[in-house]
């Protein structure tokens, strides 16, 4: 992920978790918030320490980025999106974790229909 499609501040995480809005599955919770001044989205990922030790928090990590950024034409902009992980999502297959990523984005209304 480029460095200006992540969410690094905790400024911005906090402003997200406060005034943004959620959707949750089974997987992932996911909030976002938007954000006018920005061109593209942004991007952050939580992985708690319950999830696992550093090497499964960073396999989900790095996942759910190239997750996104193979889907990032699709992905509305102007807004700022924090996904945490939960556990059912360390056992899935890359298949079914970009199924989720993408359902939680969804139904979330992040995903804008791409003309032809």
């Amino acid at each position: 992920m480029h460095k200006k499609l992540r969410l690094r501040n905790r400024a911005d995480f906090g402003r997200v978790y406060r005034y943004g809005k959620s959707f949750a599955n089974r997987q992932l919770v996911v909030y976002w918030s938007v954000k006018h001044d920005i061109e593209h989205f942004r991007l952050g990922i939580s992985v708690s320490k319950k999830i696992g030790n550093a090497v499964v928090r960073n396999r989900m990590r790095r996942l759910i980025k190239e997750i996104v950024r193979l889907h990032k034409a699709e992905i509305r902009e102007h807004v700022d999106i924090i996904f945490i992980v939960r556990k059912g999502a360390i056992t899935m297959e890359y298949k079914e974790l970009e199924k989720s990523v993408l359902h939680a984005l969804r139904k979330a209304g992040l995903v804008r229909a791409l003309r032809p």
